[in-house]
């Protein structure tokens, strides 16, 4: 763990003006919880403080920007290089590499703003000056809310911010199952409804909103289900014809992979989902127990993240990207017996 000296940082925020809470490329649960957290805590400061996203961000999160504060980057790059380059200090969220924020990422080095890191993901890179690192700690919203508590400044908390701060926990932690939710997560959760989050609300906002597209898109995945018991592996597919068919959404397929896992003896789960846009197919891979898919997507799929949920993406087409990955597995057999 590398975590942030706040008795250096506090001079910094003190003389900050403009500041910019960035989350990574296709911001998931965590990312947009702990950038609209954090935000609204600096803003109740008196900072000139705003989020400004690489791109857009699910359908389903939208109720946490309910201002319709954050900031799409790739919608103006000019505007936003502007401000970017004017910033005084730049808060990364849930991401550890300038690659993850796509073509911001060059402006974001280039801007003399003092850079702090708040993330959980592994091997972080040394852009921030700042930086607070552990990949023990069960999200990155978590990390945000030891990180105000730290400042003193539990008392910042309101309603938007500990529903925000619930959201990306329980988001990240798939609803409190993941192995790194612990003692401590469940702690913060306590304090974060005591502030007026309210987890029965956010869990049907974030779980039980679905378009029926999505949920027909869902069939249509687990009916291609790939189970091979030797290798107590389980893996799916989405074409960008079916995509396209189910009218998908940025979003849309977060947590089907999840459902390879739910099978009996399944220790490792992957979908393939072809994106004809960036001419990739994007991967996302979970585990059980100490089966490594980070150590996997970074060795195999050019990608990372944590010991148990990992993502990784192919230049090749999706059948020679699901081949390379069933000729993979005899290589793995011992870790996923």
């Amino acid at each position: 763990m590398v975590k942030i000296n706040i008795t250096e940082l506090k001079p910094l925020l003190e003389s900050s003006k403009k500041i910019i809470v960035i989350p990574h490329k296709n911001p998931d649960g965590d990312a947009i919880g702990s950038c609209i957290a954090l935000n609204e805590v600096l803003k109740s400061l008196g900072y000139q403080s705003s989020v400004v996203s690489p791109n857009n961000f699910p359908d389903f999160l939208k109720w946490i920007d309910d201002e319709k504060e954050i900031k799409i980057y790739e919608n103006n790059p000019e505007l936003y290089n502007s401000e970017i380059l004017n910033a005084d200090l730049i808060f990364t969220l849930d991401f550890n590499s300038l690659s993850r924020i796509g073509l911001m990422g060059e402006v974001v080095k280039e801007s003399k703003a003092v850079k702090v890191m708040i993330d959980h993901h592994q091997s972080p890179d040394d852009y921030a000056a700042h930086i607070y690192s552990d990949v023990l700690m069960s999200s990155t919203c978590e990390m945000v809310y030891h990180f105000i508590a730290e400042l003193s400044l539990t008392d910042k908390i309101t309603p938007k911010v500990a529903s925000a701060l619930y959201t990306g926990i329980m988001t990240d932690t798939g609803s409190f199952k993941f192995p790194l939710t612990t003692d401590v997560t469940h702690i913060v959760i306590s304090e974060l409804i005591k502030k007026g989050a309210n987890g029965n609300e956010i869990n049907n906002l974030v779980y039980d909103n679905n378009s029926f597209d999505k949920v027909l898109l869902l069939s249509h995945t687990l009916s291609n289900m790939v189970v091979n018991a030797e290798y107590n592996t389980a893996y799916m597919y989405l074409t960008q014809e079916i995509l396209n068919k189910y009218n998908f959404k940025k979003g849309d397929t977060e947590g089907f992979v999840n459902y390879g896992l739910s099978i009996k003896g399944v220790k490792f789960a992957a979908i393939f989902i072809e994106n004809e846009v960036d001419k990739i197919i994007k991967i996302s891979l979970r585990s059980k127990g100490d089966f490594d898919v980070n150590d996997f997507s970074r060795n195999n799929f050019n990608g990372g993240g944590h010991i148990n949920a990992a993502g990784g993406f192919s230049k090749e087409d999706l059948e020679t990207t699901i081949l390379k990955f069933k000729k993979l597995l005899p290589q793995y057999k011992a870790k996923l017996r």
